[in-house]
């Protein structure tokens, strides 16, 4: 099994003896029991991490950690950001978990006309920490050392300036009346953003597909079963890591 990943606020420029304390030493010293010569990763989840020793155990909530090389890990291209309506309930995180886990690079939550869930006020803010605290723990799982960026959330017109600048910009809709193409055959760029709109469970309206049609995003299916908003984003950004080789 790999080494567990910790994340700390800042990792130095050189090999060193480094002190891993507060949660995060806690988490490694309670929870994951680390003992002397174990190995662990430190990132800052941002792209710099290294690889370290665990020399010493002090206490319940601190490491001292013997720090090799620090690396840089470029980002991965294209870079993948998909906009998300909000989902109700626990589905919310549970879709920014699974996104994060495949290697999402970005998440956009959307406040969608047709959404049952809107973040107003004290229970918004309590609701975006929730996603960002996800994509922290869900990087930390799945072993990244670059964890994707959980934007604020956005209005439609806010997400229509994301698609317009994208290279790519494919909205995820499935209906007979409405004409898609599949995701599946789409020419995707190797470089630059590719951006994938996941509409609430009632679908994106039409006002909002003929936004987003004039910012330059497409419709796009991914087959014929239909897929819940809170999976549709990771079953979609699976096959774009695939197809544009990033997977490979």
């Amino acid at each position: 099994m790999t080494a567990p990943v910790f994340v700390v606020d800042e990792l130095p420029a050189s090999r060193c003896a480094f002190v891993l304390d507060g949660p995060e030493g806690r988490h490694a010293v309670s929870v994951k029991r680390l003992r002397t010569g174990e190995e662990v990763v430190l990132t800052d989840g941002a792209g710099r991490w290294a690889r370290g020793e665990v020399v010493a155990v002090e206490g319940k909530d601190r490491l001292v950690v013997s720090l090799g090389e620090v690396i840089e890990e470029p980002a991965e291209a294209p870079r993948i950001t998909v906009v998300q309506a909000l989902p109700k309930g626990d589905r919310g995180e549970l879709a920014v978990e699974t996104m994060t886990e495949t290697g999402v690079d970005a998440i956009v939550p959307w406040a969608a006309a047709r959404c049952i869930t809107q973040w107003k006020g004290e229970r918004g803010a309590k609701a975006l920490a929730k996603w960002r605290a996800t994509a922290r723990e869900a990087g930390k799982q799945s072993r990244r050392v670059r964890f994707p960026e959980v934007a604020d959330a956005s209005t439609s017109r806010q997400v229509a300036e994301v698609l317009a600048r994208a290279d790519f910009a494919a909205v995820l809709h499935e209906d007979r009346d409405y004409g898609s193409e599949p995701l599946a055959t789409a020419a995707l760029p190797t470089t630059g953003e590719i951006v994938l709109v996941v509409g609430p469970e009632g679908g994106v309206s039409p006002d909002e597909l003929a936004l987003f049609a004039e910012a330059g995003a497409k419709a796009y299916r991914l087959g014929r079963s239909v897929l819940r908003t809170s999976t549709a984003g990771t079953a979609a950004a699976s096959l774009i890591l695939g197809r544009t080789g990033r997977w490979s």
